[in-house]
């Protein structure tokens, strides 16, 4: 275990943390394009492109809940990064919800 009193820890945990939320967003955000982009296929392939979409949308939103400090130095405030990533993971749900509904 490393020394939680060096800021270093903090500040790569924090690096860390950014990476798997931008890592989250993007996998949704690729998976509402290629759901957008069936729309131009008509037939059974288009509504392929529904499901696969889906699917990066609740990849993103397992990455993104899967998401937890395991070294936090004594009085950081980890809980807006926690919270945040339980935003960015139910707005997934609810993209995926969107895209299912259509």
């Amino acid at each position: 275990m490393s020394d939680l009193n060096d800021p270093r820890v903090l500040f790569a945990a924090e690096r860390t943390l950014l990476a798997w939320s931008r890592t989250s967003a993007g996998l949704m955000a690729f998976g509402f394009l290629v759901d957008r982009a069936g729309l131009v296929v008509p037939g059974p392939q288009g509504r392929g492109a529904l499901w696969i979409g889906v699917a990066f949308v609740l990849v993103g939103v397992a990455l993104s809940a899967s998401l937890r400090p395991v070294e936090i130095p004594p009085g950081y405030w980890v809980n807006f990064s926690v919270l945040l990533s339980a935003v960015v993971g139910l707005l997934g749900l609810a993209l995926a919800g969107y895209l299912v509904a259509g």
